[in-house]
């Protein structure tokens, strides 16, 4: 093949490193391969917590574990419509779960730490993502989208207003400091006597529908972030929002009501 041999000159002149300065050829040299780097501690957690899809997580699930409680709080509350018997007598349960295996209250005080860590955790969440957005859109829109529902565009608020009305509800109904009575293990002769405040009423309902439009738009929210995707499911759940926020509503104004006709006395 007489094209063949310089061909190959070709390509091996075409290949060949050239010449350094002095003449002399600088041999090539295979470049060092980086080694992997370590896994940290705590990576996969490290990188949920820093993603916005991980914050809404923890918010869907810590809204989730709140509103389990606020299911659970609103049907004991209900007892206060059965007398004073009923009511301390359910209070005095709660203080005894889990006996003898358990200590006095134990039980009481392990759902509230983790109550209390779910509060944290919604409103940590809540607060960096406000900010995420506010940083990703610095200016502001020039029209607003109307289509936001007013539970939508109340949630930041409202979550500020329940978070001030937690604190008064515990120095009202747990602790007794602003309560006219303020009697420990006495929550039916409290409720009675702190509804009996027209202050603790608007305090009090004012809080409420907070907690309904939360429930309603937070539910909802939460159902979709946790990937509830198929429009029928998504039609029952958001309707679900509505109920579930409309029964709780109800069921927690009908204890103030309840005081104000003289139902409750």
């Amino acid at each position: 093949m007489p094209g063949a041999f310089p061909t190959f000159v070709a390509m091996a002149t075409a290949t060949r490193t050239p010449p350094s300065p002095g003449g002399q050829t600088t041999p090539r040299t295979s470049p060092r391969a980086t080694p992997p780097p370590r896994p940290r501690r705590g990576g996969l957690l490290r990188t949920l917590w820093g993603s916005t899809l991980g914050k809404k997580a923890v918010m869907a699930v810590s809204g989730l574990v709140m509103l389990a409680y606020l299911v659970a709080h609103m049907l004991g509350n209900l007892k206060v419509f059965f007398g004073p018997a009923d009511m301390n007598g359910y209070a005095h349960w709660l203080r005894t779960i889990g006996e003898p295996v358990l200590h006095h209250e134990w039980f009481l005080w392990g759902v509230r730490v983790v109550l209390l860590a779910a509060v944290v955790l919604h409103g940590v969440c809540a607060w960096q993502l406000s900010r995420r957005d506010l940083a990703a859109r610095p200016v502001a829109y020039r029209h607003r989208r109307h289509r936001a529902s007013y539970a939508t565009r109340t949630m930041r608020w409202g979550g500020i207003i329940l978070a001030l009305f937690l604190v008064w509800h515990l120095l009202d109904l747990t602790t007794g400091t602003v309560n006219p009575r303020g009697q420990a293990e006495h929550p039916y002769e409290n409720i009675v006597t702190g509804f009996g405040t027209w202050y603790t009423n608007v305090i009090y309902c004012v809080a409420m529908l907070a907690v309904g439009l939360h429930v309603q738009h937070g539910f909802w929210s939460a159902a979709q972030t946790l990937g509830v995707t198929r429009p029928g499911l998504a039609r029952l759940c958001k309707g679900g929002a509505t109920v579930l926020a409309v029964v709780l509503t109800a069921g927690f104004l009908s204890v103030p009501l309840g005081v104000m006709t003289g139902l409750v006395e």
